[in-house]
């Protein structure tokens, strides 16, 4: 018999804030079962197996991500835009390291997977993000993969400390940003030199 108070949901949710402490890689359904306080085999009232826990996570943490990501570009466009959708992407990373985590290895099962349209949300923000550069159609798609590159790979290697160099990380994520937007506003075919 399920335990009271606990839901598909909430052992969700228990997961992935156990996961932001240690780690996605860590993660084990006896884990989770000492931090909610009962007996692992209780969990599997709600949650089918561990791989079904960290797929859970994975929409949470696309449906999060699109949501701050929409929420800090709302009422912007242009460099602004670029700037406040970068920005809190940079932020959920690194609040959320292990939700982070399991939305990358995260592997969409089939057209009903919930994932479906947790990612569209998620890809639907970083357009917003870029709607003010006009790009077309062929060109967004280019830029969404590098944004994504960009955005989580720079973010992800703040979270674990790799920047040791004596500048400020700060600076370094402006600059980038910047350069970002001026190579967004020449566009690529304007880079290609004729043949």
């Amino acid at each position: 018999m399920p335990r009271a108070g606990l839901s598909p949901a909430s052992v969700t949710e228990a997961g992935a804030a156990l996961i932001d402490e240690i780690g996605f890689e860590h993660l084990s359904m006896g884990r989770l079962a000492e931090r909610l306080g009962v007996k692992t085999p209780s969990l599997y009232n709600h949650i089918a197996s561990q791989a079904d826990l960290a797929h859970r996570i994975a929409v949470l943490a696309m449906t999060e991500l699109a949501a701050a990501i929409h929420d800090a570009t709302q009422g912007r466009s242009g460099k602004e835009a670029l700037v406040a959708g970068a920005q809190a992407m940079r932020t959920y990373v690194l609040q959320h390291p292990g939700r982070t985590a399991a939305g990358n290895a995260a592997i969409v099962t089939g057209p009903d997977d919930p994932l479906v349209p947790a990612i569209g949300g998620v890809l639907a923000s970083w357009s917003a993000m870029l709607h003010g550069y006009r790009l077309d159609s062929g060109e967004e798609v280019h830029a969404l993969r590098m944004l994504r590159s960009i955005l989580h790979g720079f973010a992800t290697l703040e979270a674990i400390g790799s920047f040791q160099i004596n500048t400020d990380v700060d600076d370094s994520f402006t600059w980038m940003l910047g350069f970002v937007d001026q190579g967004l506003k020449a566009r690529w075919p304007d880079l290609i030199p004729a043949r």
